[in-house]
């Protein structure tokens, strides 16, 4: 779910790569462009696990690694050309503590266990109270909320790890909000990236599959252990007007 606070003017070569990282313990490295005119939050809706507390997110730094998904490109050497897109928060008074804030390179990211705790957060980075009326299957979500700057950028990946559901299969937040309106139908521009749990697991259907291990074309040791080296990836791209959903992969 690619939510912003305020308007953004254009969003773009979006990247998600996810997996799990241990037994209902998933991962995922977010990165995008976007350009805005005002201070503003992307906030990812996770599929966490009941009574989640709000220290059960790790944010994981990867300002040293922006080529991380560069890398990942190079282990699908023969990409089929696609046409790309060009797309384009509640008052009151804060009663309770201010969410923890966590300084993740050029970010400052925040975990929200519940739809009831963006009020903890400054009112620049949450989203209308009816926005997530709109949203119910959300009510019991926790979120991942990064700060960003008004400009026109392509940030660095930003990455965490979070409690998953248990029997839930890996989660890619891709719905769209982007003018804090919910649309049936967006436009995507995203590369999804998917690593399953070992190499005798079956092919997701649709996902094109690396030349071999991400050891070979992803630096290891620079992940934080987000990608296991000896793991063949898989890519889906997601091009054009489609379904405004979340993508998963069971």
């Amino acid at each position: 779910m690619c939510c912003f606070s305020r308007a953004v003017e254009t969003v773009g070569e979006t990247r998600i790569f996810a997996r799990f990282t241990g037994e209902h313990r998933q991962a995922v490295v977010y990165q995008m462009r976007y350009k805005a005119s005002e201070p503003l939050a992307m906030i990812l809706p996770l599929p966490t696990s009941a009574h989640t507390g709000e220290d059960a997110v790790k944010f994981i730094n990867l300002e040293k690694y922006p080529a991380f998904f560069d890398d990942l490109k190079l282990g699908f050497p023969v990409p089929k050309p696609r046409a790309t897109f060009g797309g384009d928060l509640s008052n009151g008074p804060i009663k309770s503590p201010k969410l923890v804030v966590h300084e993740v390179g050029s970010f400052v990211a925040s975990f929200v266990p519940k739809v009831t705790d963006f009020e903890r957060l400054d009112e620049r980075f949450r989203l209308p109270a009816s926005t997530w009326e709109k949203l119910p299957a959300y009510r019991d979500y926790g979120f991942a909320v990064f700060q960003l700057k008004p400009d026109s950028q392509k940030t660095h990946p930003m990455a965490f790890e979070f409690p998953t559901r248990p029997r839930a299969g890996v989660f890619f937040p891709t719905v769209h909000i982007h003018d804090g309106k919910v649309h049936d139908v967006a436009g995507f521009d995203h590369d999804l990236y998917l690593q399953l749990r070992d190499e005798m697991a079956k092919p997701p259907r649709g996902w094109s599959e690396s030349d071999g291990p991400a050891a070979g074309f992803v630096k290891i040791d620079k992940t934080e252990k987000l990608v296991a080296g000896d793991l063949h990836c898989y890519r889906q791209q997601l091009r054009g007007k489609l379904r405004n959903q979340d993508t998963w992969v069971v």
